[in-house]
């Protein structure tokens, strides 16, 4: 189940050109391209016809080409043609998608298209500060219920078995997790005191020794994310005394859309309070954070298998709290929007 009235990362901006894309989300089989001006376009990927996918057909201008018999249309998903000089029959439209270009994303709206406010977007702080670097992250495709991998984003209690050589430092079982809700989603942080840096972070830190380590895990609804992570010297950590000039602090911003039941398309980019220009920086991070959530990835699938084909109940710990939480809320709102979205009845030929 899907929440449809939401933003989604559909695609990074330099995927979408002048030739005619195929993607599944939501379930929903959608064509992309872009206008001759540059503006992204985003089409139900079926002619009304014999809903031959409008992505095996032609671009022509702004407009696109059936393959099978010509009928076209236009950048609302209007058609502007059919064959034969037949004038344009009852229903020969498709449905066009609102879209939006963010931080090098290309966003869209699932649902009711006159509900698409842009200010609901998912806000990156410290975007446009100079002051801040930036990485501009990767994306790729994992076998699991887009569910699991919020899930492991609202659970900072893995990092100390799944990334022991990236994002991995002391269990720290003892120290609680804190977890808050808001109206547009979930959050689960603890601070960690007089730890060892973790592998990842120690080559970037302006400081030596012993830590006090911050792991703050949001994820808003449906399913985008910000993992913060910071690091001051030991003994400097805290809520109150946090703000110290040596702190590091990493922003990582997750954003995961369903292709389907089994499969989501996962995107991310991650910002830090220095190095701002120095692009070796930014590629060590890139290649680092890459292979630590390919290491995600292997669980995030494995368990998608085991969850799928289990032959003895599974249990729940203290540590999904968050996570079960937000799956509660997440459920409330899909339930809320069914009345919308009622079963369709297709007529087929015979």
């Amino acid at each position: 189940m899907f929440l449809r009235n939401a933003w989604y990362v559909a695609a990074c901006e330099h995927e979408i050109s002048r030739s005619l894309r195929p993607l599944t989300l939501l379930g929903e089989r959608i064509v992309f391209f872009q206008k001759e001006d540059g503006t992204p376009v985003a089409l139900e990927d079926a002619c009304p016809h014999r809903k031959l996918p409008l992505s095996l057909g032609r671009l022509k201008g702004d407009e696109v080409e059936c393959g099978y018999h010509g009928l076209t249309f236009d950048c609302s998903g209007r058609s502007v043609r059919t064959p034969g000089n037949q004038p344009v029959p009852p229903g020969a439209s498709v449905r066009s998608y609102p879209l939006q270009s963010r931080y090098g994303l290309i966003w869209i709206w699932m649902g009711e298209p006159a509900r698409a406010d842009p200010a609901h977007i998912f806000e990156v702080s410290n975007w446009d500060d100079p002051a801040w670097g930036l990485n501009r992250g990767d994306g790729m495709k994992v076998a699991c219920n887009y569910l699991y991998v919020t899930d492991n984003l609202l659970d900072p209690s893995h990092v100390a078995w799944v990334h022991q050589s990236s994002f991995a430092g002391a269990a720290c079982e003892d120290t609680p997790l804190e977890v808050t809700a808001s109206a547009v989603g979930v959050t689960v942080s603890r601070w960690m005191m007089d730890v060892e840096p973790a592998p990842f972070y120690a080559p970037f830190l302006k400081f030596e020794g012993r830590c006090d380590r911050k792991q703050q895990y949001e994820v808003r609804y449906p399913s985008n994310a910000a993992i913060r992570a910071v690091f001051t010297p030991e003994g400097s950590g805290g809520e109150v005394l946090a703000q110290h000039p040596d702190a590091f602090i990493m922003d990582s911003y997750n954003f995961m859309t369903p292709i389907d039941d089994n499969t989501t398309q996962y995107y991310w980019f991650q910002m830090r309070n220095f190095a701002p220009s120095d692009e070796s920086v930014s590629q060590r991070f890139a290649h680092s954070v890459r292979c630590a959530f390919e290491e995600d990835r292997v669980v995030l699938e494995a368990v998608h298998k085991g969850m799928m084909n289990m032959t003895t109940p599974n249990i729940g710990l203290r540590i999904d709290a968050g996570p079960a939480r937000f799956r509660r809320q997440l459920a409330a709102l899909i339930d809320a929007e069914k009345p919308l979205y009622p079963t369709i009845q297709l007529n087929r030929i015979s």
